[in-house]
């Protein structure tokens, strides 16, 4: 950026910066995450496609979760990086819906495209879709159903939606079934209001076997073993101590030298280390402990001794895993030995370590009323294992968010449809160029019955036009695209069913972003300068980034 002063040239910005400004910046960072919607619309619905992803190292992911790919692209663009930034929001929020988000905000996107052509300024469009955002979400709350806690025949078609499309539903019966109960068990009452925290749920995956051999531990699996061969491999009626500290000889907090002159004081010094270690044992055995869970390490003459008395001992184990171990056997975490007693001690009906797909695994199972479960997710090959535990994340994701709200939608498409055709009405009681905003939001939210259409196989354009004509009837809010057989139907008594949040977060995401990427007229692109790189002024009649001057 030059300008001319009294015939003398000033440079404000360094000659290499690159500059886009007004239309042409709004163009390339609508271009730029139009790009992204386009790279994972192809996945979306049951019969969506999946992407192979190949890192740098050769490492391959197969799947269409849109999370997932976002996450493993290389995104460089920063309009491109919004984009992915919405699918890991709605990751969090919701668990599910990530390729919904993107798909709409890129449609939304390419609408404000045909309305900036048209003259309309960037700020009457984002108002127009704030205001589109807002009345849809309004309307999508009210055509919601309710569902309760112990309505499972509803719970399980949420989590039959949120697998199917994952290459799990072939064999996602059992799985269903075992993600309906781990939230169940985890559902806790505050305040009146039901939560339902999915990091209570921890799902373990490993290859070798199939997905009929997944299964639901009421406690926790951990990836690890016992700590000494001369150890109990099985513990019934397991007494658990959870320590959050080393049964090892703490070192000195500051620097300190001991000097040993002779073998006796050696000896008293080794005696002394043994005979800690030894008070340590018996503080755990004098509360009737036959467990120990351990957060740090163990030392290995603790190891013999706790072997010595029959104590199945496990060591480093994760801070979070002992966290939710407190939550299973009802233990308290203990930071110092010297403070533990027995009614501090978690309770199961066994502890066992198990040999899985040629790997040793603790299983804590059996316990009363835990509020911290298990899923161990088996598969056939790596690579199959990893997108069904994608798919269970997914179904527990939605079935704790459908727990905690209490309102469901109907699915294939019915809600978009019908908060299309609330925003169409809207628009016209709305004055000026923000009418056409709303009118062009309602147009875009139907490229999600558009894109399962596209998916399936089927002619966009009819199933629309039904889609359009079956809602305009009185009793049409739910009626939808069954994939499956092709037909336009009610999804809802079908058993295609979502939780409200995955639409109103995915609505609220993609309008947001779009207003923020609508609203930037300028971008300054600079990378660093090496040093001596940059001469003393630009060169003549030279400007910015090689542009003549301004």
């Amino acid at each position: 950026m030059a300008s001319q002063l009294g015939g003398q040239q000033i440079l404000i910005l360094p000659e290499k910066v690159q500059r886009y400004l007004g239309r042409d910046a709004q163009r390339m960072n609508i271009m730029a995450a139009r790009v992204i919607a386009q790279a994972v619309r192809t996945t979306l619905g049951p019969r969506g496609m999946d992407k192979m992803l190949v890192d740098s190292l050769g490492d391959v992911t197969i799947t269409n979760d849109g999370v997932t790919i976002l996450e493993e692209m290389d995104v460089e663009h920063p309009a491109a990086k919004m984009m992915v930034e919405i699918s890991k929001a709605q990751e969090e929020e919701v668990g599910d819906g990530t390729t919904t988000a993107v798909v709409l905000a890129g449609e939304l996107l390419k609408m404000a495209e045909e309305l900036l052509e048209q003259d309309i300024h960037a700020t009457v469009i984002a108002s127009g879709y704030r205001k589109a955002a807002e009345k849809a979400n309004k309307i999508l709350d009210k055509i919601a159903t309710g569902v309760q806690r112990g309505e499972d025949k509803i719970l399980r078609e949420i989590a039959i939606t949120a697998m199917s499309g994952k290459g799990a539903e072939v064999r996602g019966e059992k799985l269903v079934e075992l993600c309906v109960k781990a939230v169940k068990q985890i559902v806790e009452e505050s305040d009146g209001k039901l939560e339902a925290d999915i990091d209570n749920i921890k799902i373990e995956k490993k290859s070798g076997g199939g997905s009929a051999d997944s299964q639901l531990i009421q406690g926790l699996v951990l990836d690890k073993e016992v700590v000494h061969p001369g150890m109990p491999k099985r513990v019934e009626k397991a007494k658990i101590v959870l320590l959050n500290l080393a049964l090892e000889v703490k070192e000195t907090e500051t620097s300190a030298k001991i000097n040993i002159t002779d073998p006796e004081q050696l000896r008293s010094f080794l005696d002394e280390e043994r005979h800690m270690l030894q008070e340590m044992v018996e503080q755990v055995k004098k509360t009737g402990a036959n467990v120990v869970l351990c957060q740090k390490g163990i030392d290995d003459l603790a190891q013999h001794y706790l072997a010595k008395a029959g104590i199945l001992a496990v060591r480093r184990v994760k801070e979070s895993d002992i966290e939710k171990l407190a939550r299973a056997t009802g233990g308290k975490i203990v930071t110092n030995i010297k403070d533990l007693t027995a009614k501090d001690l978690g309770f199961a009906a066994q502890v066992e370590e198990r040999k899985i797909a040629g790997e040793e695994m603790i299983f804590i199972e059996g316990c009363k009323d835990p509020k911290a479960v298990s899923l161990l997710v088996r598969g056939g090959t790596e690579h199959v294992v990893d997108e069904a535990e994608r798919a269970v994340h997914d179904a527990v994701s939605v079935v704790s968010v459908a727990v905690e709200d209490g309102k469901i939608v109907a699915g294939g498409g019915a809600p978009e449809i019908e908060a299309a055709k609330g925003l169409r009405e809207y628009a016209g009681t709305v004055s000026g160029r923000e009418a056409l905003a709303i009118n062009a939001f309602a147009d875009a939210i139907e490229v999600i019955p558009r894109t399962l259409a596209e998916n399936a196989g089927l002619d966009p354009i009819d199933i629309l036009v039904q889609l359009r004509a079956a809602h305009e009837k009185k009793d049409g809010k739910d009626i939808g695209i069954d994939v499956i057989s092709g037909k336009v139907t009610n999804t809802l008594k079908l058993g295609i069913v979502e939780p409200l949040r995955i639409k109103t977060q995915a609505i609220k995401s993609a309008s947001e972003v779009t207003e923020m990427i609508l609203r930037i007229d300028d971008v300054i692109a600079a990378g660093k300068l090496e040093k001596g790189e940059m001469g003393p002024g630009p060169a003549p009649g030279m400007g910015m980034g090689g542009m003549p001057p301004m």
